[in-house]
């Protein structure tokens, strides 16, 4: 095996190292303490980290540490997916009209602009606002209308210089119809640059979901990394420890997810 190989599967090692580290830590955590995270003690509100509540409890005496891991669970997993439908959906528009050319690029550029103009966050806040009980398919969806864009325009910026190499005209020369010469050649080239928006993307959705749950438009079941900064605020100046802890593991969360794409490493 080259030093280049070698290299290149040791940052791909030291880039996926932080995340998994986080969510199996994360999953042990729930395991050892497999109370109910929303499980209300009065006679522990607002208490101070103890052995029986490392992370000290919040309103209504919820255990910090069992609603703060489930809640990063959920919310990675929610960021997770909707950044890997965006990456499959806008790659898949933008590399299509990229290797097209002509009209379909240009109309695909205007729609990334207008979709990316609009300030997709007012947008899901709109639309969840008017939901009575949103959960987080709500919030996936919703946050999916707009992610796709910034990965269709990185699939039009590639192949603008991709279309024109010569292993793609090679193949269409020797006979590779549009699908076969989209999703062997074309596709494949997009993939360096959409990986690294895909951390990104990941990271702002994680960000997203907090701030809709902190609005009081998240899950309605309250298991959010929103909800505990919006809980800590309220209780600031009783129970600091609160805002530390969704402050905390929001920035961590978000910082794992970023590590996924470091383009320092590509």
């Amino acid at each position: 095996m080259s030093p280049s190989i070698r290299g290149r599967e040791g940052d791909e090692m030291r880039r996926l190292a932080f995340p998994t580290i986080l969510v199996l830590l994360a999953l042990v955590m729930r395991l050892v303490r497999a109370d109910d995270p929303r499980r209300l003690d009065l006679t522990h509100e607002l208490a101070t980290p103890s052995l029986g509540h490392p992370l000290g409890c919040g309103e209504g005496g919820v255990d910090l540490l069992s609603l703060a891991t489930e809640a990063l669970l959920r919310s990675l997993l929610l960021a997770a997916a909707v950044a890997c439908v965006a990456l499959v959906v806008g790659t898949l528009l933008g590399a299509a009209a990229g290797l097209a050319g002509g009209t379909a690029a240009n109309l695909t550029r205007r729609l990334c602009d207008g979709v990316q103009a609009f300030p997709s966050f007012i947008l899901a806040l709109g639309v969840l606002a008017t939901i009575r009980a949103p959960s987080r398919w709500h919030v996936g969806v919703v946050l999916a209308l707009t992610a796709w864009a910034p990965f269709a325009r990185l699939a039009l910026a590639e192949l603008r210089v991709v279309r024109g190499l010569t292993y793609v005209e090679a193949a269409r020369a020797l006979g590779g119809g549009p699908l076969r010469v989209l999703f062997l050649h074309a596709i494949p080239a997009t993939f360096p640059v959409a990986r690294a928006q895909l951390g990104s993307s990941a990271a702002a959705l994680l960000v997203s979901d907090a701030a809709l749950a902190f609005l009081g438009v998240g899950p309605s079941d309250g298991v959010a990394l929103g909800s505990i900064v919006d809980q800590g605020l309220g209780v600031i100046v009783r129970a600091p420890h609160v805002l530390f802890v969704g402050a905390v593991t929001l920035a961590i969360g978000a910082l794992a997810l970023q590590a996924l794409a470091d383009p320092s490493r590509d």
